[in-house]
């Protein structure tokens, strides 16, 4: 009997026999690709350390009027923090500020000033120039202490001041040169990225052979190559959620070792504060038999007439001392959580009956964005292996990638909050749920995948209710086989069709049952009684709310900026006489995903399927999802207002239906002719902007999240990508 030794020995020779060239093209392209990244970090991203190779270094702690520490250092106080020489008179490329590393670490803001051959005094913005910007500098990021300067000729006066109310004084100070060597730095980050874009684009180069890979033709090799894309895309998600550690909670020895218990290998801990642990809240509830949450109302809310008014709330609280939950419901004189409650019973509720502590929200939102990607691969290859036949594995992943990257989920782990956990969990289940649904339409015996589905469709409800609108897709997919066709009115018909709706039954009584044990109605789940902004018992609808609405979310253009990441909030103005709820957008995803410059061809697209196939199903699908796509937008500016995280409520629906027209395009494009190579080029470019956007949005700095918490460690980032600075 063969040893396992032996068995692998074998299965290697055999897989060598008949991949051999395939093989050996992978490890030469590998081999290509490292080692242009290796001259790229080498040569290109450290021109600082061989431009200044040559420079004349200009040590000035001789001339520093500071006082001196008992090591030796300088020190920078709140009345001293300006360091000003005179006649240097020597050309100036650079400066050095090298703080004590040892110090707590903090960003600091320097403003330089110099006189040179065109300026004999030092010069500041105008109407028609702008002066030296000021420029961040962290204690703890080596690289951001050499400051480049574009003077011109030789330099005669220098002034150093750091600027920002914010600054912890003193500041250690170890040394200030001129026209230092920058030191060489391999920087392994950016290394692997660069060696992963140049992966990307050498992988979907026009001549790719992934465009020569049928999904149908060649289903092994295909779905191999989908797993190993997927299980990147989720190393890379889970990276950039752990990324922003303030808003994790979880502690490990080497992670966030200053909440770590100092004996468990994990343990959770609370972040963002008492509003944020709403859902923890309710589960301890839960426990107790309750539904309102433990922590009792102040007597002064419950004494207010409108105690929905904010600014009444605030005076109110100002006059007693006495603090409120915001952002949570407030009913007959208890707090109760308003957002769904599948998230507590799914996470919150087990976790806290298993361990006795609260569960960490990312971890939560980590694992439905998981979900989300691996339903939304598995939908998106039924559709490919079922649906259409002439799906090129190019044609998949270059059209998966921007379905799950630029639908909003980035967004929602840069912010992993119980704000964004409904959203996840919902578009998780409602891929889920699509996916059941198609895998039952194939199946001789759909019964079961249909009750999955539908109970996937139907928990959405406990989760983000506007997401329910993708269960209007059932319509498309099933109207014909249970309407038109009559198969409802056989026993089998409407034993399957059963299947569909009873899960929606169930979950909607558990649902109704909830809403009237807490507000003693059925379909009040809350909302109106939520202490925030604004007065939601009196917000209503308004039709002036819709075109700002429409605007900011679909067609406003992003606004740039030259400096990483190179992306800014985009301004608001509106002729709206009344409140608007907006925190800060990035642009319309018509304007910012060029991808989906494709849907104004719809028309003309399904004319195509029209021609091809004599059914309507994914015609309705598409047109479902374009208007679900609009209606969820305008609901979510009416209920509640413009936010950067209700772009996941509905980009996805518009995604969705692009991948379908593309598909239907290349069904209707004879294999690799010039035609479909135009195509995919033009696909190609419309994608990478996209997924670009995406990622940009990923890194701006915004309240809260890590650029705020830690503005010296993320100094880092930005000294990644301008490395040229």
């Amino acid at each position: 009997m063969p040893t396992v030794r032996q068995n692998i020995a074998y299965a290697y020779e055999g897989f060598m026999r008949s991949h051999r060239a395939s093989v050996l093209h992978i490890a030469k392209s590998v081999v290509v690709i490292l080692a242009c990244a290796l001259l790229l970090e080498t040569f290109v991203f450290n021109v600082n350390y061989f431009l200044s190779a040559g420079y004349n270094t200009i040590n000035l702690d001789d001339r520093l009027n500071l006082q001196e520490t008992t090591d030796g250092s300088y020190k920078l106080t709140t009345v001293n923090h300006t360091l000003e020489f005179s006649d240097l008179n020597t050309e100036v490329h650079n400066v050095r500020l090298d703080f004590d590393f040892d110090q707590p670490a903090q960003e600091l803001t320097v403003r330089i000033h110099f006189t040179d051959e065109a300026h004999l005094t030092y010069f500041d913005s105008t109407e028609y120039t702008v002066g030296v910007p000021d420029v961040d500098v962290s204690t703890f990021v080596d690289q951001s202490e050499y400051i480049n300067l574009n003077t011109t000729g030789i330099v005669d006066n220098l002034r150093i001041e750091i600027v920002g109310d914010d600054t912890n004084y003193p500041i250690k100070l170890k040394s200030i040169t001129l026209n230092a060597h920058h030191p060489f730095d391999f920087n392994t980050t950016r290394f692997l990225a660069t060696a992963g874009l140049l992966g990307l684009v050498f992988a979907f180069r026009p001549r790719s052979v992934i465009y020569r890979i049928g999904i149908v033709d060649q289903p092994r090799k295909s779905k191999a190559i989908i797993i190993a894309t997927v299980a990147i895309e989720v190393c890379l998600l889970s990276s950039y959620l752990f990324l922003g550690s303030n808003l994790v909670g979880v502690a490990t020895k080497d992670y966030n070792n200053g909440s770590w218990d100092g004996s468990s290998m994990v343990n959770a801990f609370e972040v963002g504060g008492d509003n944020a642990q709403q859902y923890a809240e309710l589960a301890k509830a839960m426990t107790k038999g309750q539904l309102y949450l433990e922590e009792e109302p102040p007597d002064w809310l419950q004494d207010m007439s409108d105690p929905y008014d904010k600014g009444a709330r605030d005076e109110a609280q100002k006059a007693t001392g006495e603090p409120y939950l915001f952002d949570v419901a407030f009913h007959d004189g208890h707090y109760y959580v308003y957002f769904g409650v599948v998230p507590v019973l799914l996470f919150y509720l087990p976790f806290y009956v298993l361990t006795g502590a609260n569960f960490p929200t990312a971890i939560g939102v980590l694992v439905a964005v998981i979900a989300f990607v691996l339903g939304c691969s598995a939908l998106l290859d039924r559709f490919a292996r079922y649906h259409f036949k002439r799906v090129s594995l190019g044609l998949y992943l270059l059209l998966q990638i921007p379905l799950v990257m630029c639908c909003g989920i980035l967004y929602l782990l840069k912010f992993p909050t119980f704000y964004s956990l409904p959203i996840a969990l919902g578009l998780a289940f409602s891929v889920w749920g699509l996916y059941f649904w198609m895998r039952g339409r194939a199946a001789g015996r759909p019964e079961g995948w249909y009750l999955v589905g539908s109970l996937c469709m139907a928990l959405v409800a406990g989760c983000r209710p506007q997401l329910l609108v993708l269960s209007l897709l059932a319509f498309p997919l099933f109207w014909r086989v249970y309407i038109t066709k009559r198969r409802l009115f056989t026993p089998r018909g409407a034993r399957e069709f059963a299947c569909l709706v009873l899960p929606y039954l169930v979950v909607a009584a558990g649902l109704m049952g909830y809403n009237y044990a807490r507000f003693g109605s059925f379909t009040d789940f809350g909302a109106n009684y939520n202490l925030t902004v604004n007065d939601m018992t009196k917000r209503g609808w308004n039709v002036g709310r819709l075109a700002p609405a429409f605007f900011a979310y679909f067609v406003q253009p992003p606004t740039a900026t030259g400096v990483f990441p190179f992306l800014q909030a985009a301004p608001f103005d509106t002729t709206y006489m009344g409140q608007t709820i907006k925190e800060a957008t990035f642009g319309g995803i018509l304007a910012c995903l060029p991808v989906l410059w494709i849907l104004p061809f719809a028309k003309r697209i399904l004319q195509l399927r029209f021609r091809q196939r004599a059914t309507r199903t994914i015609a309705g699908v598409i047109i479902v999802l374009l208007i679900g796509g609009v209606l969820v937008a305008l609901l979510d500016a009416q209920m509640a207002g413009i936010l950067q995280r209700y772009f996941a409520d509905f980009s996805f629906m518009f995604l969705a239906a692009v991948v379908l027209l593309a598909f239907v395009v290349n069904e209707n494009l004879a294999p690799r002719t010039t035609t479909q190579n135009l195509l995919m080029k033009v696909l190609l470019v419309l994608v990478t902007l996209s997924v670009l956007y995406s990622a940009l949005l990923c890194f701006v700095p915004e309240t809260g999240w890590y650029s705020d918490v830690y503005p010296w460690a993320y100094q880092n980032i930005i000294e990644t990508v301008q490395f040229w600075t």
